[in-house]
């Protein structure tokens, strides 16, 4: 399949960059994973350590959460969603990646998004929603409300790992992720089950 063929070509490229300084201090690149059909494209900020050693995107304690969210949608990374990030590195000790660091790596996070193109995209936190929307955009007045975001529909919810700080943000989150499930049954399939929503 061409769309296919496309994903790997760019895997190669982005595997390979050195665009900007987390390129020395990287032990993988974090392409990304999932199911380039789902329909959903799921981004958050960049990886961590464990995602830097293992090579995959969301594998530490907030991956674990967000695997746990998702499968209480009825969704599956083989299945439903893509997972990527704003920068494909790790940047040194988990902070937030700089200006810099993200406009070298938004080019192929534009580019998957597009070869993939999904139907529902989901902002995984400020960083997220900050470069995929603005500056002016917050978390925490937008989160749970769709964006227009180049003619797809964006949701921000909270990162995982805002969760893990405050639980109480949780109660927040899952009224969000119901709503994302409601748009998947009626843009892509009206049939999609979940046990809890």
């Amino acid at each position: 399949m061409i769309q296919n063929f496309k994903i790997e070509l760019i895997k190669k490229e982005i595997l390979q960059c050195t665009k900007c300084e987390l390129a020395k201090s990287r032990n993988n690149v974090i392409f990304g994973e999932g199911n380039t059909d789902g329909g959903i494209f799921i981004i958050g900020e960049a990886p961590g350590r464990d995602e830097d050693l293992q090579g995959r995107p969301f594998v530490g304690k907030s991956g674990q959460l967000l695997d746990k969210i998702l499968a209480a949608c009825g969704f599956t990374r083989d299945t439903h969603v893509f997972i990527s990030n704003i920068v494909k590195c790790r940047p040194p000790d988990n902070r937030v990646p700089t200006p810099q660091e993200a406009g070298a790596c938004m080019p192929w996070l534009l580019k998957q998004i597009e070869l993939v193109n999904p139907k529902i995209l989901i902002f995984l936190g400020a960083t997220a929603l900050k470069y995929m929307a603005g500056d002016g955009h917050k978390i925490t007045r937008e989160r749970g409300t769709w964006l227009n975001w180049q003619n797809r529909l964006a949701m921000p919810v909270y990162h995982p790992a805002a969760l893990l700080r405050d639980p109480s943000l949780k109660r927040d989150t899952w009224e969000d992720f119901k709503k994302i499930v409601y748009k998947y049954r009626e843009l892509i399939d009206p049939q999609h089950y979940s046990t809890h929503v």
